[in-house]
């Protein structure tokens, strides 16, 4: 598993950066990471909890966004996580370090991730 050297949140250009140990820097744009909460009550209950990632999310926001993008403060949890919390204050979604390599939105990373995707479809 890979895992972060670092996580820098910049709030200038509203994204999160996290340079990973194999040597990928992956950059979210907050309004996706927010879009993409894992947290029950932004997937709509226990039943739709761990679903593969979708870097997709980053391509469709909302126009009139219902959630704060803004993050007030990001904690770490334990060796496998962060949390943020939202200026509207959401702060349940646990975003392990294998959710958010899943979700990086950087073309090859996207790539590979429908690659996979496809191939699990065909099993």
């Amino acid at each position: 598993m890979t895992r972060p050297t670092a996580i820098q949140l910049d709030r200038a250009r509203g994204v999160l950066i996290i340079p990973w140990d194999d040597g990928h820097i992956s950059e979210y744009p907050l309004a996706g990471l927010r879009e993409a909460c894992p947290c029950v009550e932004c997937r709509g209950g226990h039943e739709n909890m761990g679903a593969p990632p979708d870097p997709d999310i980053f391509l469709s926001i909302p126009l009139q966004p219902a959630k704060s993008y803004e993050i007030v403060r990001i904690a770490p949890v334990g060796n496998y996580a962060v949390q943020p919390e939202w200026k509207d204050g959401h702060h349940t979604g646990l975003y392990t370090w294998p959710y958010l390599r899943g979700l990086c939105p950087c073309e090859e990373c996207r790539a590979k991730a429908k690659a996979g995707a496809a191939g699990a479809a065909q099993k």
